[in-house]
């Protein structure tokens, strides 16, 4: 995907306080964007970091599977996506995502501001520390509370249907789950299933950055057991109803931004690590 937006190095970056993960539909509505390239100690992020406003808020943009999609999810890399954001003096994240829904309660279309995880993938790298000094995040509690609330009050005053709070499984991927899978999440208890929240949250974790996963429902995973009339999911359908419902997430995401305050009063920064004993290469 060609850029027409102005493009700048590191040294030469605007700053930004708000980092914005998600797809490529996203862009249109920075104002005053511009492209930064960046290298970071765990290589180079998804894309070039595109800088812009909204409202009064300066956001920094990422797509997190590449402009081209080219990242299949345990290969988005993860740690130079969080550390660029850093660079750029990131300290609030927000991940939209899709999901599948476990429950019927959960209908395409609606949103969930995510509170929980329950992590099921393996192999990806999830922690900045297997360099330098040892550090163990807590993390019992993944999502920030305080961004949590402005979502629900945003997504009020924009009239979008969400759900306050629910845990993802966050599976390996690229697959999508089978049906004694999915029946298995939902015997659990658990609410959707994604790929990409892990190891993104953590890695926001590690960083002291609050983070806020905003999960818009695209499917019902494997099906519904008692509705045969429900196909189970296609990447198809997943990326045809993220299109289609982008308009929703664009206005939910405007409307959010600018009430983000630039003072935090959250507990989130006091997980920060050691990051000044990661080595630089």
């Amino acid at each position: 995907m060609a850029s027409s937006r102005p493009t700048t190095r590191a040294v030469d970056a605007p700053r930004a306080r708000v980092g914005i993960f998600g797809g490529s539909g996203f862009y249109s509505f920075l104002d005053n964007a511009t492209d930064v390239v960046l290298d970071t100690p765990w290589g180079p992020p998804s894309a070039p970091v595109t800088v812009g406003r909204i409202g009064d808020v300066d956001v920094a943009f990422v797509p997190r599977h590449g402009r081209e999609h080219q990242h299949l999810p345990h290969e988005v890399p993860a740690r130079a996506n969080l550390w660029a954001m850093r660079t750029l003096g990131v300290d609030r994240i927000i991940g939209p995502c899709t999901v599948g829904s476990l429950h019927t309660e959960l209908a395409p279309g609606d949103f969930v501001v995510l509170d929980q995880i329950v992590d099921r993938t393996w192999g990806r790298p999830t922690t900045f520390f297997d360099r330098g000094s040892v550090f163990h995040l807590p993390f019992a509690d993944p999502y920030c509370p305080h961004l949590a609330d402005l979502v629900v009050a945003a997504a009020a005053r924009s009239d979008i249907r969400v759900h306050r709070g629910g845990t993802v499984v966050v599976i390996p991927g690229p697959r999508f789950s089978t049906r004694a899978e999915s029946r298995w999440y939902r015997e659990q208890g658990w609410h959707v299933v994604n790929m990409t929240q892990m190891p993104e949250a953590a890695l926001a974790g590690e960083l002291g950055m609050c983070y806020s996963g905003i999960a818009l429902v695209t499917d019902y995973d494997s099906g519904v057991d008692d509705d045969p009339t429900v196909e189970p999911v296609t990447m198809e359908q997943v990326f045809a109803f993220f299109d289609d419902n982008l308009h929703h997430v664009r206005r939910l995401l405007t409307d959010l931004v600018p009430t983000i305050p630039a003072d935090r009063t959250c507990a989130c920064g006091s997980r920060r690590g050691p990051l000044e004993s990661i080595p630089s290469d």
